[in-house]
């Protein structure tokens, strides 16, 4: 039997609220004032998540989009510690 590889339209709806939640949470953490950046860094960073999520969401790759999933939670559970990932 062959597994699927390719996300479906499903897989996406499926994927979609959790994928959200992570953005909006990745946002709002760069906005903590654990983060000791200035202003022109803030912006800065929230741009780099936005474009990161933004070709993450032309991804059709089943495992590609779980990686994705798992390093954003792992940008996300850095950011609550006051650490800036290196690459969201």
């Amino acid at each position: 039997m062959k597994s699927l590889i390719w996300a479906t339209a499903e897989d996406m709806a499926r994927n979609r609220g959790r994928v959200l939640s992570l953005y909006r949470q990745i946002l709002r953490s760069l906005n903590s004032p654990k983060l000791e950046i200035g202003l022109a860094a803030r912006l800065a960073k929230k741009a780099e998540a936005r474009a990161i999520f933004m070709s993450g969401s032309e991804e059709r790759s089943i495992h590609n989009i779980e990686d994705l999933i798992d390093t954003a939670e792992h940008a996300l559970s850095l950011l609550k510690e006051g650490k800036i990932p290196k690459r969201m």
